[in-house]
């Protein structure tokens, strides 16, 4: 056999090994790369790390001596996205951990053999990432927001229960980073027209925009706010809460940080717990188990939070078997 002959047979051969004896090549150490599209001090960050590798742990893999996670940040701009994707790609992990739709889609562009765990994405299977839901096929699984199309419409019905002068709802994201949003858009126009709302649509592409968007929403008598499931959302953690509170916009979200930091009500799954169930799919994975075999999942564990203290300076009353369901009321 020639040589070129024997090196093409035996690369074909390892690109079909199973991800646990690929993981064992380097140091014996497997190594998981993760993408956080946001930065270093976000400040639920190191909940959700904390999360993954205390279950990492629990099935034997003990960061620094079983396993290495190999944490990158980026910011929600797409290419800042995309320019980190690629270079965790180009160190090989064994496998990728990757949170949100435009981090998993930057990961998946850059590579279709290393194994991706992917948390907190909209639409796997209209994003392209996997063939179904069941049998996603190919290299990616993971775990779904659990907020269907209809969630919008809940969102906005649970904001006018609380604020019913509200008239008017904007729905704010950046297209560029929430490239699913039309996912989103028609149950909440449907829901703003069963409830007699005017729906309007807000995009927000750049932090410069921020103040201004808000601001002419602001401008319009009694107008509330949506925000939709989006990593310029989440990045904007500190910004978006402070600027509702100034403008004095009624405002739910599915993130419970923003209303700890001062919006009125958040309504969504818990991401920390998510990390926890990705660590048992990295678990198997490493193991063996192939990422197209294992079912997309959606999140069982929802949050309803309230914050008393923003209902007060909206001078709003929120009804007492709201508070009685949610999991954290803010007082």
């Amino acid at each position: 056999m020639k040589r070129r002959e024997f090196i093409t047979l035996i690369g074909g051969a390892a690109s079909s090994w199973p991800f646990a004896a690929r993981a064992q090549q380097s140091d014996g150490i497997p190594r998981i790369g993760v993408l956080m599209p946001f930065a270093k001090d976000h400040p639920e960050a190191p909940a959700y790390i904390a999360a993954l590798q205390e279950e990492l742990q629990k099935r034997g893999w003990t960061q620094g001596r079983k396993i290495h996670l190999d944490l990158r940040w980026a910011t929600s701009d797409a290419k800042a996205i995309q320019s980190v994707a690629k270079e965790l790609v180009l160190s090989q992990p064994d496998l990728v951990l990757s949170l949100s739709t435009s981090a998993t889609a930057a990961v998946l562009q850059e590579t279709r053999t290393i194994p991706i765990v992917f948390v907190q994405v909209t639409d796997p299977v209209g994003s392209g990432f996997v063939a179904s839901i069941a049998r996603p096929g190919g290299t990616a699984t993971g775990f779904i927001t659990g907020w269907k199309p209809t969630m919008a419409g809940k969102w906005l019905e649970m904001l006018k229960e609380v604020a019913p002068r509200v008239a008017r709802v904007a729905i704010i994201f950046n297209p560029t980073t929430a490239p699913y949003a039309e996912y989103y858009l028609s149950s909440f126009k449907a829901a703003a027209a069963l409830f007699g709302i005017e729906g309007v649509v807000a995009a927000i592409r750049d932090p410069s925009e921020l103040e201004s968007v808000l601001a002419a929403q602001a401008s319009a008598p009694n107008t509330g706010l949506v925000v939709m499931p989006d990593p310029f959302m989440v990045a904007h953690h500190s910004a978006v809460p402070s600027l509702v509170a100034r403008y004095r916009l009624p405002t739910i979200s599915p993130y419970r940080f923003y209303t700890e930091r001062g919006c009125l009500l958040s309504y969504g799954h818990d991401i920390t717990d998510i990390f926890r169930h990705a660590a048992d799919y990295a678990d198997r994975i490493l193991r063996g188990a192939k990422p197209g075999e294992l079912p997309v999942q959606a999140p069982v564990k929802f949050d309803l939070v309230i914050n008393l203290k923003a209902a007060k300076a909206l001078e709003l009353d929120v009804p007492w078997h709201l508070q009685q369901r949610a999991d954290k009321v803010i007082e």
